[in-house]
């Protein structure tokens, strides 16, 4: 089997790369270790910055995201017991943000791929890679794909990483944890919020009109069962206390998991002939909602460069490559760990740490430069 790029793992980011590149005459073939339906109903994020939608349009995957994605102009950060809302638009030259979630966008890709694209091969284990094969298992039987080149999207717990000869590995881990729900309740906001508060940090969202998605701190190695459905609603109603006209709506919780905080990077994200791309190169803590969005960002700047090396033969872009991405994802890195130290309560903080955090709060709910700052960084920068 011959495939001019081959592209391990049908996540957003490799089935986004597979539409632009088919967009742009590059045939590829998806190789995916999981199922249909697991790859279908993931949960991640679902917060997508302007750069992320637009992608998706450029490429005819946007037409359910118009119809049912929520278009949000700002977030609302609460503490002291008020809220603050930040208005992007005013705030960034009118950009905005929208929530549609991960799930659906990978049913959209994964309904256009199998409709229009190249292969996409399901239940199909990548375990070897080089620069000009895949080596996969398909019904216990193992298989080569040849090819130009190998882009590796299968995420943190992939191989491709390995692939990559003397990288360099930056990490960090939180002392705590996102305890996160699913519940068959109408959000009982217009937008997103953030609150602090000396109990820990919680994070009000949503997945649709009639379904919220909400997370509570809680420490590593926290058991969800330990978490009654009573005990979840009422924690999240402390942490958002605010002295107004406020109430959070309860609902049936449908899903509960706990996910750690973690910032991972390698580099380079390049050798020779291999490209990785989202999660396999890097990790964010989810409270500056950038995953998604890096991941797409990756693949819009590969497909560019991939496009322009067969249409021109320059090699120009590609070997900017990993330069380009990290500087995007650096930046990244960096507002998602101001916005979780900022906004989490850490085991044994003290009350000069806390006071900090306050302050911090306050200095973007007062500063017009310090609520842009954040608001730039939150809607994607340019």
């Amino acid at each position: 089997m011959f495939a001019t790029v081959a592209i391990i793992g049908a996540g957003p980011a490799g089935l986004l790369l597979a539409r632009m590149l088919h967009k742009a005459g590059i045939d590829s073939v998806v190789l995916e270790h999981r199922d249909r339906a697991y790859v279908e109903h993931r949960q991640r994020a679902g917060m997508l910055e302007q750069g992320t939608v637009d992608a998706l349009r450029a490429c005819g995957a946007a037409d359910r995201l118009d119809r049912e994605g929520l278009l949000h102009h700002g977030i609302e950060l609460r503490f002291d017991r008020r809220s603050h809302h930040l208005d992007f638009p005013d705030l960034t030259g009118g950009r905005s943000v929208t929530i549609y979630a991960q799930t659906e966008i990978v049913k959209d890709l994964v309904a256009l791929q199998l409709r229009e694209g190249g292969p996409l091969i399901f239940e199909a284990q990548a375990v070897a890679i080089e620069q000009d094969m895949v080596t996969f298992l398909r019904d216990g039987v193992e298989e080569k794909l040849s090819c130009d080149f190998v882009v590796g999207c299968d995420g943190f717990h992939g191989i491709s990483r390995a692939a990559i000869p003397d990288a360099r590995t930056y990490e960090r881990d939180y002392p705590y944890s996102w305890l996160g729900i699913l519940a068959d309740v109408p959000p009982s906001c217009a937008e997103l919020i953030y609150a602090h508060s000396e109990r820990g940090f919680a994070l009000h969202s949503m997945r649709s009109p009639t379904v919220s998605r909400l997370y509570l701190q809680v420490p590593n190695d926290t058991d969800p069962d330990d978490w009654p459905d009573d005990r979840i609603w009422d924690e999240l109603d402390a942490r958002f206390a605010v002295d107004a006209d406020w109430k959070l709506m309860r609902g049936p919780i449908t899903q509960k998991s706990v996910t750690p905080m973690r910032s991972f990077v390698t580099e380079p994200m390049r050798h020779d002939r291999i490209f990785l791309a989202g999660d396999a190169a890097h990790i964010v803590p989810p409270t500056g909602a950038k995953g998604l969005n890096l991941a797409i960002s990756d693949v819009v700047i590969l497909a560019r460069a991939l496009e322009r090396w067969y249409a021109t033969g320059s090699a120009d872009l590609l070997d900017a490559y990993s330069d380009t991405c990290l500087r995007r994802v650096w930046r990244a890195e960096h507002f998602s760990y101001f916005m979780t130290t900022l906004l989490h309560r850490a085991p044994g903080q003290t009350a000069f740490d806390a006071r900090l955090q306050l302050s911090q709060l306050h200095r973007i709910a007062d500063s017009r430069h310090a609520a842009a700052e954040l608001a730039e960084n939150y809607a994607g920068l340019r």
